[in-house]
């Protein structure tokens, strides 16, 4: 492994990431641009949503055949296009066509993840993940304060593309010259067709399972307290705006920038350990928000980073337990995690919405209480049936 490499295909990560959520800060500057509403404005937003995920499902499995420098060049050159082509829109069709463009193949950290546990001895796979999940986290935190900045700065949402496009170019000329040309062991040649008809086999692993229902309920508490925080801050309580929301990303950052010490741990502990201590810390988040949260703008900073903390810390152990499962099917694997991941995300945003139409903030508590709840009922399950098969 190249000096530099873990810190280079972090770093990308990031980048790469923060080109889906770049255009949430912008929304509002291109209803205006374009002389539409801002609810067909917010289509942007749906269209890089849909794009990453159909990425994650279709460009990842690729990952185990694929030769990975060659796919990393091929992703970045589309998502570059994909950007100039959004910067250039001149009207919100082509926008939300090259917004799904570019989220699509922006998927570069969803292949990085899988590969990079293959440069390092099996006892440092944990940290490892852990490392390049801080530049995960990093890219999603930031990207919103940079684009919206670079738009301030330049005048125009269009600015924001063009510097993403720029770091994307940066990034196309040294990332491939940090990765092996081939990592994984050589498993059955496949197809791609072969490749998509083999995810659903997949599920034959325990393994893969726990971690499948621990992330959806975990991240399914996560989007349900933040798909409705705006909601509540903009309560007579409280009578913020979308600036003040848009900046509890950043307050919640100390929790979730801690997480990836979840990776030393699960080497040394094991991933089930670590995620008993996330369930803890998403507990005591909720906890304190559903006591303290109606009122407390304090408490809801700590329940951000409980929360955050939680969902990050068992996120890289539950990819340190499915990577474990073999190098050559490690694409395939952390496509299924991730997409059975984005629905546990969409089933808590949508649970929590209704929750907040009906009861409020409680409701919402209510919500994210059931979701941990569920997933500490699948971890104690799991730790059950592994010592009687033991």
């Amino acid at each position: 492994m190249r000096r530099g490499t873990i810190p280079v295909m972090s770093a990308a990560c990031g980048l790469m990431v923060g080109n889906v959520y770049l255009c949430q800060p912008l929304l509002d500057e291109m209803a205006r641009s374009f002389g539409v509403p801002e609810h067909a404005a917010g289509l942007v937003a749906v269209a890089s949503q849909v794009g990453f995920a159909a990425g994650i499902l279709l460009i990842v499995p690729l990952a185990d055949v694929a030769e990975p420098r060659r796919l990393v060049r091929v992703l970045m050159a589309a998502t570059i296009i994909g950007l100039l082509a959004a910067a250039a829109a001149p009207g919100l069709p082509m926008l939300l066509a090259a917004s799904a463009l570019t989220s699509g193949a922006t998927v570069v950290p969803q292949i990085l993840l899988p590969l990079a546990p293959g440069l390092v001895p099996p006892e440092r796979r944990g940290r490892v993940i852990g490392a390049l999940q801080t530049g995960l986290v990093l890219g999603i935190l930031l990207s919103r304060t940079v684009s919206g900045g670079v738009a301030a700065a330049s005048g125009t949402w269009r600015g924001s593309y063009l510097v993403a496009a720029v770091f994307t170019a940066g990034l196309f000329l040294v990332l491939p010259g940090f990765m092996p040309p081939r990592v994984a062991e050589a498993g059955p040649r496949k197809s791609y067709p072969a490749l998509l008809r083999s995810l659903p086999g997949l599920l034959v692993h325990r393994p893969l399972r726990l971690s499948m229902g621990l992330g959806i309920c975990v991240y399914g508490a996560f989007s349900a307290l933040w798909a409705t925080l705006a909601f509540h801050l903009a309560t007579p309580a409280f009578g913020l705006g979308p600036a003040a929301t848009g900046l509890f990303g950043l307050w919640g950052a100390p929790g979730a920038l801690l997480a990836p010490l979840g990776g030393r741990l699960s080497d040394r502990l094991g991933p089930s350990r670590v995620n008993l201590f996330a369930l803890l810390s998403a507990a005591a988040g909720i906890v304190v928000a559903a006591l303290l949260g109606g009122a407390s703008l304090l408490a809801l900073v700590v329940t951000v980073n409980l929360l955050d903390f939680g969902w990050q810390s068992g996120q890289v152990a539950n990819q340190t337990r499915i990577f474990a499962l073999g190098s050559f099917m490690r694409g395939r694997l952390n496509t299924v995690y991730m997409v059975a991941v984005f629905s546990g995300g969409a089933l808590g945003s949508a649970a929590a919405t209704a929750a907040w139409s009906e009861a409020g903030w409680s409701g919402v508590c209510t919500v994210c209480g059931t979701f941990v709840v569920l997933a500490g009922l699948l971890l104690a399950g799991s730790e059950r049936a592994g010592a009687r098969s033991g």
